[in-house]
């Protein structure tokens, strides 16, 4: 099944013993194309503790729900690693965060996670223990991104800069990212259009752009791309 990230946006959580704040961003990697994380505000909508939760620990979505479940309980999220939204995601960080888990590092392995194709459903019942230096270089993952703040960036052909950035799509079982959703002409008129991620060049946060490989006239012609409440079951042309 398909998913609308900006849909799921301010969605409720719900853990295995009740609610427990709402979704407030994802994190993305743009080399691999895959979220990474969920970022949750275990608060109110105006103050709270900011977590990351994997996609490790999501649970089944329902059409037209408006909350994101996860196999977890509310005491694991309230004492797991809290983050910085103003700060990089290090690799310590992820180190001790899936540590806390039990969950395999997606940095280890040749598959999106790791060394699998999707996120497991349940975590392990052992906390394994993790090398000196995890095995993984240090510092910040420059590749990991906020989807909250490239949203409404503008698109940028090798002509010109065409519409803006409005949603990204994802499979809900590698959470991987299959579309890209670009409203072209002005900010509040033009259609809406969807892009692989194949054909993005770079994303330059200084710019506030993203790059791709396509031509104008072929965003232009591309044909509209209509979207349901919270699932995309049919296949259109993408580019």
């Amino acid at each position: 099944m398909l998913l609308s990230i900006k849909q799921l946006n301010e969605d409720k959580i719900g853990t295995r013993d009740g609610d427990i704040g709402y979704v407030k961003d994802f994190y993305f990697n743009d080399q691999q194309w895959v979220v990474r994380y969920m970022v949750a505000d275990t608060g109110s909508r105006f103050s709270g503790r900011l977590v990351l939760i994997s996609p490790h620990a999501f649970g089944n979505f329902h059409e037209d729900s408006d909350f994101l479940p996860v196999n977890l309980t509310r005491r694991q999220i309230e004492n797991s690693p809290p983050i910085e939204l103003h700060k990089p995601v290090s690799r310590q960080y992820e180190e001790e965060y899936f540590r806390y888990y039990g969950w395999p590092s997606y940095w280890t392995g040749s598959e999106m996670w790791g060394a699998a194709a999707f996120p497991v459903a349940h975590p392990p019942q052992r906390i394994p223990d993790l090398p000196p230096g995890g095995g993984s270089p240090s510092g910040d993952d420059s590749h990991l991104r906020s989807m909250r703040a490239v949203i409404d960036y503008s698109i940028q052909t090798a002509d010109e800069t065409i519409g803006r950035v409005t949603d990204f799509i994802v499979d809900d079982r590698s959470w991987g990212i299959q579309h890209i959703v670009v409203e072209t002409g002005h900010w509040f008129s033009g259609k809406e259009i969807v892009v692989s991620p194949r054909h993005i060049d770079r994303i330059s946060y200084e710019e506030s752009k993203v790059f791709v490989t396509v031509t104008k006239e072929a965003i232009l012609n591309a044909k509209e791309y209509h979207m349901p409440r919270s699932v995309y079951q049919e296949k259109q042309k993408t580019l």
